[in-house]
């Protein structure tokens, strides 16, 4: 059974901090690229790309949050995270934790996270 099952959400006032926790089964976390996504509120909004690590450790992190946000795992608890520093507004929506396995695109149920003051 494959499950990526995200936490950490919450409210948070502009310019704060949060860690979002994404706990993964070990068939799709071993030896696999993790990502997150996030989905701003409001219908027909797109899933926007946040960043990836890939197994050996290497992060890419799309331009919006490049400084600010930190992606990293613990393999030895199937885990990835992404740290979030100097939050914006902007920044506000469901973060979801993903990853391709067998073929297939997975993803976690999301966790909201709202910036706001």
């Amino acid at each position: 059974q494959v499950q990526l099952v995200e936490s950490g959400g919450g409210v948070i006032q502009p310019g704060g901090s949060l860690r979002l926790s994404c706990a993964a089964s070990a068939n799709i976390f071993n030896s696999n690229i993790m990502y997150w996504h996030r989905q701003a509120p409001g219908q027909q909004r797109e899933r926007e790309w946040v960043a990836t690590i890939a197994s050996g450790g290497g992060t890419v992190y799309a331009d919006s949050v490049k400084g600010r946000f930190i992606i990293s795992r613990d393999n030895a608890k199937n885990t990835v995270y992404l740290q979030m520093n100097s939050l914006k507004p902007e920044d506000t929506g469901v973060y979801y934790c993903t990853a391709r396995y067998r073929g297939n695109n997975y993803w976690g149920q999301g966790t909201q996270v709202t910036v706001s003051s």
